[in-house]
């Protein structure tokens, strides 16, 4: 077996573990630090909204030996708005404006020709008015409405509102930081930004149930029995997902980021950017998420419950009791930082 196999073997036993939920205040305070950046970036700089949602002319060209900055320059200056221009397969070039209406798209078209020197009925003008871009918003937040509430009542149904919650938490947590990541390093949002937001949120949900299934079944008749409290068997239940989330979010990981660093870093295909980085940035925030922030807000709600004050108050009491006998509790202790899991042996003592 090898050795990461072999580790994950023994973390779903519970011979070792690290403790997750007794430092989820560490957590919890990264993700607001995270979150405050993201939303100051957010609101100083900005989204850098795609031409669908602005409204402008994109333009095709025919094979041309004008290059990328050339025709930049022409195309800022025919036009007196910023243009975004990417070299096709063909040789020709895409040039997008945004602020353009169909009188003007026409007269930019004219120059444009005149710049590049090719004719003008051989560039393809491709108008798009703000009123569609403003139906494609509106339908993107109608959509991620419709599943948000969605998530919120299957949650509910199979597992319990506090999970449900907490995972409603949590992907607001992942969607902010991606939009965030946006505002920061400048990328265009466009229709295929919304479809990668959407992706990520449904790789979150995925993350967040399994460890939440694991959950429920270890915790299944927990008042019956003084061996464990809530927060420890929620622990277990991390622990014992954590090498199936590391090693399904590094497969994800892999070929996103083929996409996004050699695709639209070394390639200049811009249109790869457009999905790959709400992916890449959504799929890694997705698996933060599930274990340091949605199964930690769970323990936090349910222990506040009568039922299990009360079971850690027994847990804590046979522990205690056997500390004065001279036995060893089993299989845990409490600290400063919350219950912690501890690894023993066969013969039940610690390691």
């Amino acid at each position: 077996m090898s050795k990461l196999g072999d580790l994950g073997a023994k973390l779903y036993r519970g011979e070792v573990g690290y403790d997750f939920v007794g430092k989820r205040f560490v957590w919890y305070g990264v993700s607001i630090l995270i979150t405050i950046t993201a939303i100051v970036a957010l609101a100083v700089q900005g989204l850098n909204m795609g031409i669908e949602f602005k409204g402008g002319a994109v333009f095709t060209t025919p094979k041309t030996s004008v290059s990328e900055t050339q025709a930049r320059e022409d195309a800022e200056k025919a036009s007196g708005h910023d243009a975004i221009v990417q070299e096709l397969g063909t040789g020709g070039l895409r040039i997008q404006i945004s602020g353009l209406d169909t009188d003007s798209a026409a007269e930019v078209k004219t120059k444009l020709a005149a710049d590049l020197k090719v004719e003008a009925g051989q560039i393809n003008a491709d108008l798009v008015g703000p009123s569609w871009g403003e139906q494609i918003a509106n339908k993107a937040w109608t959509g991620l409405g419709v599943f948000m509430v969605l998530v919120v009542i299957y949650l509910a149904i199979a597992f319990e509102w506090r999970m449900a919650i907490a995972a409603l938490i949590a992907l607001i947590h992942d969607l902010t930081i991606t939009v965030g990541v946006y505002a920061l390093v400048g990328f265009e949002v466009t229709p295929g930004t919304v479809i990668g937001l959407l992706t990520i949120l449904g790789y979150s949900l995925y993350d967040t149930v399994v460890v939440f299934d694991g959950l429920k079944e270890g915790a299944k008749d927990i008042t019956k029995q003084t061996r464990w409290t809530f927060s420890e068997i929620a622990n277990r239940s991390i622990n014992g997902t954590l090498v199936r989330s590391i090693n399904t979010t590094v497969v994800a990981l892999l070929p996103v980021g083929a996409l996004l660093f050699i695709g639209g870093g070394f390639l200049g295909a811009g249109m790869l950017n457009d999905i790959s980085l709400s992916l890449f940035v959504g799929l890694a925030a997705g698996a933060y998420s599930s274990i340091f922030i949605a199964t930690p807000l769970v323990v936090d709600l349910k222990e506040r419950e009568p039922a299990m004050k009360a079971l850690k108050k027994r847990v804590l009491a046979k522990r205690a009791a056997g500390d004065v006998k001279g036995g060893t509790p089993e299989d845990g202790v409490e600290s400063e930082d919350g219950p912690q899991v501890v690894a023993q042996g066969r013969s039940g003592r610690r390691r």
